[in-house]
């Protein structure tokens, strides 16, 4: 009895030093993940869509309270990019319906099963949810632009912020796009077995999205929205010079480079197997 009992912990301590996870098992788990997402009632979708887009207001607003308050300096953008993954925090922990998180997690059902329900069930989670995160990102916009909520010169930050995103062209935007897509996808993919390192892995990632001005499409709809807002773009400028390009951006990099190129990963294991 006693003999078993000492096996019983050795097994037990030796799962405890192979702690880190393979590539299938985080494979399988985001699949799962991606299987409830499917689920979902448009309705849920839609109202978790919203309040994603109404919470990523607020990496506009930290990255734009902390440059309207540091000195203006070329390191600055090293302090005030960390305001810029607090959008991200509060919607990845709060489980809110990020439409970039999407590029990764339904798409490795569609890769596995390859048929039309699938896909139409893909499209309607992708509708509903970019739907309701531009909706909610133009919500904030609109509060930041047309009321007293913060002081002038904290407006004349977000509008800066704004024409930064705005600044490049139509395929300059799009390449940052695909950066931003790829990085944000693959913070999902590490998330599942990141444990207490989880805020790390989310601030670490969208840090390099918000210094290396690589466009995401809600957190940046905020931005542009508030500068349309406030006159200094035109609605049709937002969505033809930067929504539409950043929203193919992201797409490409969260399909293409992490979804199709890790799903090939599990497929190529288990033709060998």
């Amino acid at each position: 009895m006693m003999k078993e009992e000492t096996t019983d912990t050795t097994g037990q301590q030796e799962a405890g030093l192979d702690h880190t996870p393979s590539a299938r098992t985080i494979h399988d788990i985001v699949y799962e993940e991606a299987e409830s997402e499917l689920e979902r009632p448009s309705g849920a979708l839609f109202w978790s869509g919203l309040a994603a887009g109404l919470s990523m207001g607020f990496s506009m607003i930290s990255e734009g309270l902390l440059e309207a308050y540091l000195p203006d300096s070329e390191w600055s953008i090293l302090v005030s990019s960390f305001g810029y993954s607090i959008g991200f925090l509060i919607v990845i922990l709060g489980k809110q319906q990020l439409f970039t998180e999407n590029t990764l997690t339904p798409i490795l059902p569609l890769l596995h099963r390859k048929d039309m329900a699938t896909f139409l069930n893909v499209g309607r989670l992708w509708g509903v949810v970019l739907l309701a995160n531009l909706l909610g990102a133009l919500l904030i916009a609109l509060v930041v632009a047309h009321t007293s909520a913060f002081d002038p010169h904290v407006l004349k930050a977000f509008e800066e912020i704004g024409k930064k995103a705005m600044e490049p062209g139509f395929g300059t935007t799009l390449l940052r796009g695909v950066f931003a897509g790829w990085l944000i996808a693959l913070m999902v993919w590490l998330l599942p077995y990141a444990e207490t390192a989880r805020v790390w892995v989310i601030i670490i990632i969208t840090y390099i999205v918000g210094v290396g001005h690589f466009s995401h499409v809600i957190a940046g709809a905020v931005e542009t929205f508030t500068l349309a807002a406030l006159q200094q773009a035109t609605w049709l400028e937002v969505l033809g010079n930067y929504i539409l390009p950043t929203l193919i951006g992201n797409i490409l990099g969260g399909v293409i480079l992490v979804a199709a190129i890790n799903h090939a990963q599990i497929m190529a294991g288990k033709i060998r197997s």
